[in-house]
């Protein structure tokens, strides 16, 4: 398993201490045992309790060539949930919080996942050895952990919004149905959008975009009031069609601008206006006939790169372009 050590290790000097209540140590361990005694649990774990982004191997060498530039590279500790499988033992009764602490399984990193690669990778190419301060809870449960880490990141460090959306995605709607719409494969985002926020020339949709893609196709009218399975329903039921429509338009972002951001909150806001002409209150369904009527009058506008929709740019544009769509649809 990924959190099992060959053998326990021994840190010795280690200071345990308390933090509202929760018991945590903070010492120094060799570069060499740091970099595999804690591991990082990826937001797509099988537990569904995952968080961490894949590390980026620039942010490494990043931080390795920083740690190259001499004795003033300094670093903070690394952050880690030891899960209740370190045990602390004091070397004296006369200064019961000093001792020595045993490692019996992986501690899962919190924060510093990239600072431990980046000293892989630095004593690897140099063959010196480092000391690697941490600070290590002894037990948080899996939520506090998630937490914790949110915490950390979007409040100090920026964490990108679209992993914060993830983490949060059991407690806010919006969050579920935007996180559905990227995982389930009969979405039309299933093979563009990325969880992390980190995009590709094939992943260029967030998480966060669709977050607020869904926020703008029911925001201010009934639909902002259907749950959460009905919004995410209703969002894929209205861009599998614009898909199906269009399916050269849907598949090629390089060539077409449908899918790109300012063309895809254009279809949002335009969707809000149009579906909740023709939606039908007994069935709490869109009307699937007169929907795909008016949405094949999107041939009207010119989706190519090389067209007028370049020069489009951010929630303006997004606008501009909604009032157009309408009006195409209207004809």
């Amino acid at each position: 398993m990924i959190n099992k050590l060959g053998t326990n290790i021994a840190i010795e000097n280690v200071v345990q201490s308390k933090m509202r209540g929760r018991v945590f140590y903070l010492g120094g361990i060799s570069s060499h045992v740091a970099v595999s005694f804690a591991f990082s649990k990826l937001y797509n774990d099988p537990s569904g309790k995952g968080y961490q982004r894949p590390v980026s191997k620039k942010r490494a060498a990043d931080f390795a060539d920083y740690l190259s530039t001499g004795e003033g590279a300094l670093y903070t500790p690394i952050l880690l949930n030891a899960g209740g499988n370190w045990e602390f033992h004091s070397y004296d009764k006369a200064r019961p919080s000093f001792g020595r602490l045993i490692c019996k399984q992986k501690a899962t990193i919190m924060d510093g996942q990239h600072r431990l690669e980046g000293i892989k990778n630095y004593i690897e190419e140099t063959g010196t050895t480092l000391n690697v301060p941490f600070l290590a809870f002894h037990y948080l449960d899996e939520d506090e952990e998630i937490r914790l880490f949110d915490t950390i990141n979007t409040k100090a460090k920026g964490l990108g919004t679209s992993l914060s959306r993830y983490l949060n995605r059991e407690n806010d709607d919006l969050s579920w149905v935007a996180t559905n719409l990227i995982l389930k494969p009969e979405s039309p985002f299933f093979s563009k959008g990325t969880l992390t926020g980190l995009r590709t020339k094939e992943r260029n949709i967030t998480l966060q975009n669709l977050y607020n893609l869904v926020h703008l196709l029911t925001k201010k009218s009934a639909l902002a009031k259907l749950s959460k399975e009905k919004k995410m329903n209703l969002a894929l039921f209205y861009f599998n069609l614009i898909k199906e429509l269009f399916p050269d338009e849907w598949a090629d972002n390089t060539f077409y601008r449908m899918t790109h951001i300012t063309c895809l909150n254009a279809l949002a806001i335009a969707g809000n206006t149009i579906i909740n002409e023709n939606y039908l209150e007994k069935s709490q369904q869109p009307d699937a006939v007169k929907l795909a009527g008016k949405l094949s009058n999107l041939d009207k506008v010119d989706w190519s790169s090389i067209g007028d929709l370049k020069y489009l740019k951010g929630m303006a544009g997004s606008k501009m372009l909604a009032a157009d769509i309408l009006n195409c649809l209207d004809k």
